[in-house]
């Protein structure tokens, strides 16, 4: 007899239920979810798409004497490069004729744009904004700073931090067992006497309610957003794991010079010890021998020396003893030139007395020590600048309780000094290069998370030594690679930035986990019909099918919300100190930067924006400054203040 024949009441009781509608209805609800979740996912790639669109398709050369339109990824080494007001800069390269300002805001997240001259790089995917110049290709193709960018950011997303084994562990087990739980389910409601429809619907909205893919989506959706989030401020994670342990860092190790410093500093005193000899012709003997030196205090003393038009005889058996001085011939005598210790070691201290060596001793300036036939001939003072981001960055760290560190080579008095400047107390001085991984490594043994922040060649195993290496992006290519973290700009602020966008990141990963446990938690018992008994609750497979798909829209949309993060730091200066000056004579954008760069040379002063339409200036400064102060910088750079605010 067929099912329901002459039996109206069991007809109209199955009639609603052939489930055609309940089967096109989940289909549907899944795949508009997965459209939701795709379409959500494509915006954690926004920042890639970003930064490819930045590099232009064509550029312009000049080749055999004329100008040639040719696709950008054509140009070659020491190409010429045509660059009109309104184009994007195609590769790196350096100017070799005409002046602009340059928008690097996309590649470096500065706001104001950057005075080029001749002699200068540019980036390529940075905008030029008013003048012509043209410019000399250096790197092309997959080594440009956008392509290695793109790289980095596309590598970073990618790859798996150490927090998504949890994901990836449940993920494993998670379909058997709910395979499990569904065929259980099946079970028991038809062992408890319920019908054959009720345990197989109950069955399948187990199958549908349930949710792998919010626990897949919970940390590499958060990581792909974090990392582009962080290229567009100019902060380049390299991976995954560097990301997840910069919230762990409770000790940051910074280099000084190049780092804390400038790197680029000059000679303020040259003292002659030797009464045959005057000053000049101590700065002579020591360019002489720095000038085959790749030592940052060389540069200062060339350049004192060209000053004063001073040349340099040639120098036979040149040493360069690391992290101490240098030496070399010339016809009868042996030069040095180095710190103190260099000196001592060397015996050249036969002039000079118990209480003079003491005195020289406490020294606090940086100073170069020349000596010769076992004298000591002369001392050259150096004074470094410190970085108008070191001080503020680094009390940011301490106020989150995080200890700072100077590591440095440099002579402990005068190390001591800079660390007094910039609030550091904890100053490791005189290191040479290769035992800078030791000191980290003593750091570790007291169970602390180091992070340490460098530039030079020698800070290469200090990088790969630490926790988490970040270089700055100014300093060397050997640096770069060996970091976990790469700071675009010269601005140790980007340190506080980068460990902030890891707190933050780490916050999200833990919430789209902790959602995507708790919604299959819910979820699986409410589908399995365990509430039905007490409260009558069951749920529509279609009704499953809904919740499945949200839970992984809620997932990527939580982790989208890490593009809206705005740095702690970024609030602390708006805090700050803040003036309006009306200035008279502002003409030009070269006016503009005239009074940009003379603000921007007052201590404290942390923030400048000067506009030309309203021939005024905005300060924000980290203390109160006078105004006076104010006013002198401006007469100095030959415009007139109207009026302080």
């Amino acid at each position: 007899m067929d099912f329901g024949h002459n039996d109206l009441s069991l007809a109209t009781k199955y009639s609603g239920d052939i489930y055609f509608e309940s089967a096109g209805t989940i289909l549907t609800l899944i795949t508009f979810g997965k459209f939701l979740e795709a379409k959500s996912k494509g915006k954690t790639s926004d920042a890639i798409s970003k930064l490819i669109n930045l590099s232009p398709k064509t550029a312009t050369v000049f080749r055999n004497g004329a100008e040639e339109i040719i696709n950008t990824e054509d140009i070659v080494l020491d190409d010429i490069i045509i660059i009109r007001p309104g184009d994007s800069i195609p590769v790196d390269g350096v100017l070799i004729e005409g002046y602009s300002l340059v928008n690097q805001a996309a590649i470096t997240g500065e706001s104001m744009p950057v005075e080029k001259n001749v002699g200068d790089e540019v980036i390529s995917g940075s905008i030029n904004k008013n003048g012509f110049f043209k410019m000399k290709a250096t790197k092309v193709g997959e080594n440009t700073t956008l392509s290695r960018i793109i790289k980095l950011v596309e590598e970073a997303g990618s790859s798996k931090a150490p927090i998504s084994k949890i994901a990836d562990k449940v993920s494993f087990v998670f379909v058997p067992t709910v395979i499990v739980i569904s065929i259980i389910t099946f079970i028991i409601w038809i062992l408890s006497g319920q019908s054959f429809e009720f345990a197989l619907t109950s069955s399948i909205a187990v199958l549908v309610i349930s949710c792998p893919c919010a626990l897949g989506l919970a940390t590499p959706v958060a990581i792909m957003v974090a990392t582009g989030k962080g290229a567009e401020n100019g902060i380049l994670v390299k991976s995954a794991e560097s990301l997840e342990m910069l919230h762990l860092i409770d000790t940051v190790v910074f280099d000084k010079t190049g780092t804390i410093t400038e790197g680029k500093p000059k000679v303020t005193k040259v003292i002659s010890l030797d009464s045959s000899m005057d000053e000049k012709d101590i700065l002579k003997i020591a360019a002489s021998l720095e000038i085959k030196s790749e030592h940052p205090l060389a540069e200062s003393i060339l350049e004192e020396a060209n000053k004063k038009n001073i040349s340099t005889f040639e120098i036979d058996n040149f040493e360069a003893i690391s992290g101490k001085g240098i030496k070399g011939k010339v016809p009868g005598k042996l030069y040095y030139a180095g710190n103190l210790n260099f000196i001592i070691e060397n015996n050249c201290l036969s002039n000079i007395k118990e209480d003079e060596l003491e005195n020289l001793k406490n020294v606090r300036n940086t100073c170069i020590y020349i000596a010769s036939n076992y004298n000591l001939i002369g001392r050259i003072e150096v004074e470094d600048t410190i970085k108008k981001s070191s001080i503020s960055a680094i009390d940011k760290l301490k106020r989150e309780k995080i200890d700072v560190v100077m590591l440095t080579g440099d002579n402990k008095n005068s190390s001591n000094l800079i660390g007094e400047k910039v609030g550091i107390k904890n100053v490791i001085s005189e290191v040479l290069p290769q035992d800078k991984e030791k000191q980290i490594e003593i750091l570790q043994n007291q169970n602390k998370k180091v992070a340490f922040v460098g530039d030079g060649i020698n800070d290469s195993p200090a990088l790969v030594k630490a926790d988490v290496g970040i270089a700055i992006g100014s300093g060397t290519d050997i640096a770069i690679e060996s970091a976990d973290v790469v700071l675009i700009k010269d601005d140790l602020k980007d340190v506080v930035r980068a460990i902030d966008l890891s707190k933050a990141t780490i916050k999200n990963i833990k919430m789209n986990l902790f959602w995507a446990f708790f919604y299959n938690i819910i979820g699986i018992p409410i589908a399995a019909g365990v509430f039905y008994n007490s409260f009558g609750l069951k749920l529509n497979p279609m009704i499953g099918a809904l919740a499945m798909s949200l839970s992984s829209v809620c997932v990527v949309t939580n982790a989208l919300r890490l593009r809206n993060l705005k740095s702690k730091f970024k609030e602390d200066i708006k805090k700050m100190n803040s003036k309006t000056i009306e200035i008279e004579g502002m003409q030009c954008n070269h006016c503009k930067m005239s009074v940009e760069k003379a603000l921007n040379s007052i201590e404290g002063v942390e923030k400048v924006e000067v506009s030309l339409e309203n021939k005024n200036a905005v300060i924000e400064a980290s203390k109160d400054i006078d105004d006076s102060t104010i006013k002198n910088a401006i007469d100095e750079a030959g415009f007139s203040v109207k009026s302080i605010k």
